[in-house]
C-alpha cells in the first residue's frame, strides 16, 4: 500500500521549497515529486523530523516509550540519548532497559555508552562501568556513540581507563561525546585531539569558537535547567554545518509544552536562515551520530513532520518509519506498562540527623545560579542557635542535604543559597550524577519529612509546607515513572506549583537546579554524599562525619 502526502515540502539539502507529494511504501520514502513547482500559501509544510542531539531520558521522569509518546506531538522523531542518569544507579541493568522499553515505541532513540560511571570517586553511586563493560556496550548495534566524557581531566592527563574507553569508540567507529564546560586554549585542543567530537557545555560564544576553530561541534542546549540559547544561537549564522540543538535534561512539564520545535521558532525569531536552522535541527545529528533518521529523500526512512508554518512550527503530523504517530496536538503512541528496576536501601531518618554544628567563624555556601549549571563559592558568617548553625531565612541561606540511598551512612550536610525557600523543604532522588538523595528547606524537620517521603516512596521528588505534603514517586531507579507521561507532567506541574506558590522558590526550575546541587564534575562548588566539593580544584574540602 502506498500513502500519499501532499504539501509545501523543504528540502534542506538543496535550499528549496516546493508545492508537491511523497509517497511512502513500506516504512521508506518511495517517490518525491513535484520539484520546481510555486509553494502554495494555503497548504502546510513537509519537513524532516526534528532530533534532540543530547537528553538523559531519565530526566524528564518518564521512561523512553512514555517520552516518546510526548515528543512525538511536537515533532520529534529522534533523540541522541545518553542512559548515563540509570547507569549510575543500576549498571549495564539500566542501559539494557532503556534499550527495550524504547523499543516498545514508534521513536527512534540513538543511546550511548556511559563513560563515567560512577562520574567520580568522590560520591558513592549505585554501580561501575569499566572499559570493559563500555566496550561490550558498544559492540551493540543500539549504541551508537560513547557518551560525553566528563573525566575531561582523565582525558588530559591520560588516565588509562579514559582512554581504553575512547578507544573502544574509535575501535568500532562510533563518535565520543563531550562535557567539558570552560575548557580552552590548548587544553580544549588536546581534549578534542583525544577524539571527543562534541560539546553541550559551553556557557558562552568565545568558549564556544575556541572549540569550534579545533573542530568540535557545539550543541545549543536549552533545558528546564541549563538555558546556553541566547549565549550560542547567533553561531549558527557562520557555524551551521558544526551546531545542533538539545535538551539535556528536560522536566515533563516542560516536554508537555514543547521541544526541539520551539528551539527553531526561537532561532527564526532571531532571524536566522530557516535552512540554516533546519540544517542545525534536523541534519547535522543524523549525519554525525549516523542513526539512520530519514531525511526526506528518496529511500530514507518515513520519517518527517507536518507542520502549519515555518515560524511559529506548529505541529499537525508526525510519522516514523510510515506511521502516523502523532495529529493535531495529540500523541497516537499508546501507553504500555513498564516493570520496575531499582536500587534503594536506605532507612528513615529523623530530624536530629540533620543538625550542623558550628564550628568556626565562617562557612563555605553554595551559591545556585538560576539557568545555569555552574555555581559560585561564597563564605559568610553563619547564623548560630545554641551552637547549632541553622539556615537563615531573611538572607536566603537555607541548608542543604545529601543522604546516601544505597546505605545507611552518615549524611553530608552544607548550605546554598538563592532557592528562596520561606517554609519547609524538597527532595529529590535525582541527583546528579549518583542520584543520592538531595534536600533543601528551612529546618531540620522539614528537610526530615521530604526525605522520608521519597525514601517511602523508594524514589521520587517531595515537597512540604506548614500545612501540606506532596511526593511524585518515581520507582523506576528512582529517577522515572512508569505511569502516563502526561499524568505525570500534571503531577509534577502541581509539585512545582507548590513550591513556588507555597514555600516560596524563586527559581524558574527548582527541582531541576535542586538536581544539579549534587554533580561535581561542574564547577565550583558542590555537594555529594561524601562533603563539600571544590570543584575547581577537584578535592573534597569538608568531609562527612
Amino acid at each position: 500500500m502506498i500513502q500519499k502526502i501532499t504539501g509545501n515540502i523543504v528540502d534542506i539539502f538543496n535550499k528549496g521549497i516546493f508545492y508537491g507529494e511523497i509517497e511512502v511504501k513500506d516504512g521508506k520514502i518511495a517517490a518525491i515529486k513535484g520539484s520546481g513547482t510555486p509553494v502554495k500559501n494555503d497548504q502546510p509544510f513537509i519537513l524532516p523530523g526534528f532530533t534532540d542531539a543530547h537528553v538523559h531520558i531519565e530526566s524528564s521522569m518518564l521512561v523512553p516509550s512514555e517520552f516518546a509518546k510526548l515528543a512525538v506531538v511536537h515533532g520529534t522523531v529522534s533523540t541522541i540519548s545518553d542512559p548515563h542518569e540509570i547507569a549510575n544507579v543500576c549498571g549495564m541493568e539500566g542501559v539494557t532497559f532503556m534499550i527495550e522499553n524504547g523499543k516498545t515505541v514508534p521513536f527512534k532513540f540513538n543511546f550511548g555508552a556511559p563513560s563515567c560511571v560512577p562520574a567520580t570517586i568522590f560520591e558513592t553511586a549505585g554501580a561501575s562501568l569499566n572499559a570493559a563493560a563500555v566496550d561490550q556496550l558498544l559492540q551493540k548495534e543500539e549504541i551508537k556513540y560513547l557518551s560525553e566524557m566528563m573525566n575531561f581531566p582523565g582525558v588530559l592527563f591520560g588516565d588509562k581507563e579514559v582512554l581504553q574507553k575512547i578507544a573502544s569508540a574509535k575501535k568500532y567507529n562510533k563518535p565520543v561525546d563531550g562535557h567539558a564546560p570552560g575548557l580552552r586554549g590548548e587544553q580544549a585542543k588536546k581534549y578534542i585531539d583525544a577524539g571527543i567530537s562534541t560539546d553541550h557545555e559551553c556557557f558562552t560564544a568565545d568558549e564556544a569558537l575556541d572549540k569550534l576553530k579545533y573542530g568540535m561541534k557545539i550543541l545549543i542546549r536549552e533545558g528546564s535547567a541549563a538555558k546556553n540559547f541566547d549565549a550560542l544561537i547567533d553561531l549558527v549564522h557562520e557555524h551551521y554545518e558544526m551546531m545542533m540543538f538539545c535538551s539535556d535534561d528536560k522536566h515533563p512539564d516542560s516536554l508537555v509544552e514543547g521541544h526541539i520545535n520551539q528551539l527553531c521558532a526561537r532561532a527564526i525569531a532571531k532571524g536566522i536562515d530557516l535552512f540554516k536552522v533546519l540544517q542545525s535541527a534536523c541534519v547535522n545529528p543524523v549525519m554525525h551520530y549516523n542513526t539512520g533518521v530519514g531525511l526526506l529523500r528518496v529511500g530514507d526512512a518515513a520519517d518527517f513532520i507536518v507542520a502549519e508554518d515555518l515560524t511559529n512550527f506548529k505541529i499537525i503530523q508526525t510519522y516514523i518509519n510510515g506511521e502516523l504517530v502523532a495529529a493535531n496536538g495529540k500523541s497516537l503512541i499508546v501507553s504500555k506498562p513498564a516493570k520496575i528496576i531499582n536500587q534503594f536501601s536506605c532507612g528513615e531518618k529523623i530530624a536530629a540527623d540533620f543538625i550542623v554544628v558550628a564550628n568556626g567563624s565562617s562557612i563555605d555556601v553554595i551559591e545556585a545560579m538560576d539557568g545555569q549549571l555552574i555555581t559560585n563559592k561564597l563564605s559568610i558568617q553563619p547564623k548560630i542557635i545554641d551552637n547549632e548553625i541553622i539556615p537563615d531565612i531573611a538572607n536566603d541561606i537555607l541548608k542543604i542535604v545529601v543522604v546516601n540511598r544505597y546505605k545507611n551512612a552518615p549524611i553530608a550536610k552544607a548550605f546554598v543559597k538563592n532557592f528562596g525557600l520561606k517554609q519547609g523543604a524538597i527532595a529529590s532522588t535525582v541527583a546528579h550524577d549518583s542520584h543520592n538523595i538531595i534536600a533543601v528547606g528551612v529546618d531540620d524537620e522539614s528537610i526530615c519529612k521530604a526525605v522520608n517521603l521519597v525514601i517511602k516512596e523508594q524514589g521520587g521528588v517531595s515537597a512540604v509546607s506548614r500545612s501540606a505534603e506532596l511526593v511524585v514517586g518515581l520507582p523506576v531507579a528512582g529517577l522515572m515513572s512508569n505511569n502516563d507521561g502526561y499524568k505525570v507532567a500534571a503531577s509534577y506541574t502541581a509539585i512545582d506549583k507548590m513550591v513556588k506558590e507555597e514555600l516560596g522558590s524563586t527559581l524558574a526550575s527548582p527541582f531541576m537546579t535542586l538536581s544539579f546541587m549534587a554533580l561535581l564534575v561542574i564547577p565550583h562548588l558542590k555537594l555529594s554524599d561524601l562533603g563539600l566539593f571544590d570543584g575547581d580544584n577537584f578535592k573534597i574540602i569538608e568531609q562527612v562525619n
